[in-house]
């Protein structure tokens, strides 16, 4: 069982294992292990007063690796899944295992997709994101940015033609959809 104060034990015997995998346990020598005195397995030192500990109430279904049995015994509840982004949390966590690229090639597309939600709910807000002051384009004409990296060895100046396409490119690309949008409204009124 996980979640336990008792030290796992392995699931096949040391001599299984030397049996079955050739040269398995070479570091077995406590001599030639650093970490031995920290391994030393003394229950009364860890201050646990539990078998297993008490379980937090699941009031929300909760996204789980399909690798465990249950959700470990305490978990966070401060940012609960919703819309799109959350439906596609759930998908990566109740199909794929977390050792699979697709469990987090979706969960990098869920941030996007809620990065992308965040931002058109900004637009409908009464203070709209301001890319110019937030992506600090700003402080690097007005406090000496580009003076502060010449003639000097700082690793990102390599990137930093790069870095406006990063930041620029997606509220360019969104501007420009939104004039085609504009302007194929407008030639259907006409």
């Amino acid at each position: 069982m996980t979640y336990t104060k008792d030290k796992p034990s392995l699931p096949e015997s040391t001599e299984q294992l030397r049996a079955r995998i050739p040269g398995w346990g070479a570091d077995l020598d406590p001599a030639d292990r650093p970490s031995v005195p920290r391994e030393r397995y003394d229950p009364g030192a860890t201050g646990a007063h539990w078998d297993f500990p008490e379980r937090q109430p699941e009031l929300r279904p909760r996204e789980r690796s399909i690798e465990h049995e249950f959700l470990t015994p305490v978990f966070g509840t401060v940012a609960p899944l919703h819309g799109v982004s959350g439906a596609l949390r759930r998908l990566a966590y109740e199909r794929y295992s977390e050792a699979r690229a697709a469990h987090w090639l979706i969960l990098i597309g869920a941030d996007r997709v809620d990065a992308f939600g965040s931002h058109v709910r900004s637009l409908f807000s009464a203070r709209p994101d301001n890319p110019v002051t937030e992506t600090g384009i700003r402080a690097e004409l007005t406090h000496h940015g580009i003076a502060s990296r010449r003639g000097t060895h700082r690793v990102d100046t390599r990137h930093q033609p790069v870095d406006v396409l990063v930041v620029a490119g997606p509220w360019v690309t969104a501007a420009a959809g939104a004039a085609l949008v504009v302007r194929a409204v407008t030639r259907r009124r006409r």
